[in-house]
């Protein structure tokens, strides 16, 4: 019996919800503006709740909502225990979770548990060494040579720490300076994260999105690293010492208390430390969200202006996922996306984001909806959206941007902003967090005021209104492809074979369970392509295309065709 039966033949563990589910990700501040300040907020989403259970998913993942400066939009947290006056405040929040909840949508909150902001409560009386708290950050004093303690690099760019004069030492810090790492070494910082969880976790979340959750143990004295292609000191700081030991000791103090759904964000994370993560003997958490297929289109790094942004093939992408979906297939769970707040928009990345706009759109929800694993969506992506142009750095509001660009302005011979344009239009991390285009008047319906960041001209031609009230839409092709993965298990716990490994341009792969099979078939090209498939006969389930091609075994597809069909023998 393969693992795929086994799964179904299991009752309780193995059979779970989140496993079933389809995940929805709210960026809360591009979602909706309910009241014209020009920034989304709980109300905002309240009034879209219809459109989410009308799109058909299961589960909300909501980005950071908590008390913050926003000097990362939201993921420097001063109170875990708090809303942001932006977006409203706790009554808020729990509207937001019971009108959710009456749908049968859950909602999984993020967990930012690496760092904290520099105007946190812990990080001020750790700062004034006060009693209980000094060991609650990472402290040092200089190098000998008076500078920074080691040679670490920020993932934001430049070195990892920053001197504060009231404590007169150096504090670690992975990201933007006002982001402090905590130290998890400290048992009663770790008590005092367990201590919050419980809390959110009693008040009816669902689940928790741990934000890069990979980082949070560091190498004992902190050492220099190691210089290279990538990012100096990750060998001390990713995947480090005693994460597991961490991990698996929240599971027992929190996590295996509740009925949650759990997915660890791990850049640098391969398959085989993933089910140290995630399988049966693993640590507890119940997925990952794997890097590898983030970075198919750059080999020197995201922001090597040197490094062609169209690099990668399809058969790259057709290695990675076949060695995930294999990988993970008896133990362990996948996570599947293409996008989300941090990465470019997917039909600009993935697709076509002109003349085949709308086909590789669904192009796209076509594969990321019948993958083995949950599927992540990310807001806006199900009509489409596309990246924008950023004439200018003044309009660009993204702290990773931002200090990437003046780095390169000054370490190569660019001469001004308008030579790194194009580079930072392909993958500045804004394109995904302007505003959700939800009809074509100003500001694409988004605010009565002025947004927070600029709305992409092209709301006119793509936004909600018109793409819900229009025939064959890509909203409503999300819509079938979701209907579709409900009703059929194959599409959740199938067992994957990939087809045709080596072309170029077609992907396609078949799910297997208990006698049910399904073929799905992709053109990720903008041009016809022929393909000679095993599978003689079958039948179409769903089709991006009104005249799809469906003469098994030899398909003539046209560019960007995404069909699905039954291939089983007792169809």
């Amino acid at each position: 019996m393969n693992t795929s039966a086994q799964l179904l033949d299991r009752t309780g563990e193995d059979r779970t919800w989140w496993k079933e589910a389809v995940v929805y990700q709210i960026y809360p501040k591009s979602f909706n503006d309910s009241d014209g300040d020009g920034v989304g907020d709980l109300q905002g989403i309240i009034e879209r709740v219809d459109h989410l259970d009308a799109l058909g998913v299961d589960v909300v993942w909501l980005s950071p909502v908590y008390e913050s400066p926003h000097a990362d939009n939201g993921y420097d947290i001063s109170d875990y225990r708090s809303i942001d006056d932006r977006f409203g405040d706790m009554s808020d929040w729990e509207e937001l979770r019971d009108e959710l909840h009456d749908r049968d949508i859950k909602l999984v909150m993020d967990l930012v548990v690496n760092h904290t902001s520099d105007e946190h409560d812990w990080f001020e009386q750790s700062r004034r060494r006060e009693d209980g708290y000094e060991d609650y950050y990472h402290w040092h004093d200089p190098a000998d040579d008076g500078g920074p303690p080691n040679n670490w690099e920020s993932f934001f760019g430049g070195d990892t720490w920053s001197w504060d004069d009231e404590r007169e030492q150096y504090y670690l810090h992975l990201f933007d300076e006002k982001q402090p790492d905590l130290n998890w070494e400290n048992p009663q910082v770790r008590e005092d994260v367990y201590e919050m969880m419980r809390w959110w976790l009693d008040r009816g979340v669902d689940g928790f999105r741990m934000d890069v959750v990979n980082l949070i143990s560091k190498t004992q004295g902190l050492p220099n690293g190691e210089e290279g292609d990538w990012q100096t000191g990750v060998e001390h700081f990713m995947n480090g010492p005693r994460v597991h030991e961490f991990l698996q000791e929240m599971d027992d103090e929190v996590l295996s208390d509740y009925d949650v759904m759990t997915v660890g964000e791990m850049p640098g994370v391969d398959v085989e430390q993933a089910k140290q993560y995630t399988g049966e003997d693993g640590d507890g958490l119940g997925m990952v969200f794997t890097f590898e297929h983030m970075n198919l289109d750059y080999d020197g790094g995201r922001w090597d202006p040197h490094d062609g942004y169209e690099a990668w093939g399809l058969r790259d992408l057709k290695a990675y996922v076949e060695r995930w979906q294999t990988g993970l297939a008896e133990d362990g769970w996948n996570s599947n996306y293409l996008g989300n707040h941090d990465q470019p928009r997917i039909v600009s990345r993935f697709g076509n984001d002109g003349e085949y706009r709308e086909e590789s759109a669904k192009l796209l929800a076509t594969f990321l909806l019948t993958l083995r694993g949950t599927p992540y969506i990310y807001q806006g992506d199900e009509i489409g959206m596309t990246n924008v142009d950023w004439e200018s750095l003044e309009e660009v509001v993204d702290v990773d941007t931002i200090n990437h660009v003046e780095l390169l302005l000054a370490e190569h011979d660019f001469e001004d902003y308008q030579e790194l344009r194009g580079f930072v239009n392909a993958r500045s991390r804004d394109n995904a967090r302007t505003p959700v285009q939800w009809d074509d008047s100003d500001h694409a319906g988004f605010t009565d005021g002025d947004p927070w960041l600029k709305v992409n001209d092209n709301h006119t031609e793509i936004n909600v209104a018109d793409d819900r009230a229009a025939e064959d839409s890509v909203f409503e092709h999300y819509q079938r492809l979701i209907d579709l993965r409900h009703e059929r298990d194959v599409f959740v716990y199938g067992e994957f074979e990939m087809c045709l490994p080596d072309h170029e341009h077609v992907f396609a792969f078949t799910q297997s369970l208990e006698g049910e099979r399904v073929l799905v078939v992709l053109n990720f090209s903008d041009e016809a392509r022929t393909v000679e498939l095993g599978e003689t006969d079958g039948r179409l389930l769903v089709s991006n295309y009104d005249d799809p091609a469906t003469a098994l075994p030899s398909l003539t597809l046209a560019p960007f065709e995404a069909s699905v069909f039954d291939v089983s023998a007792d169809r």
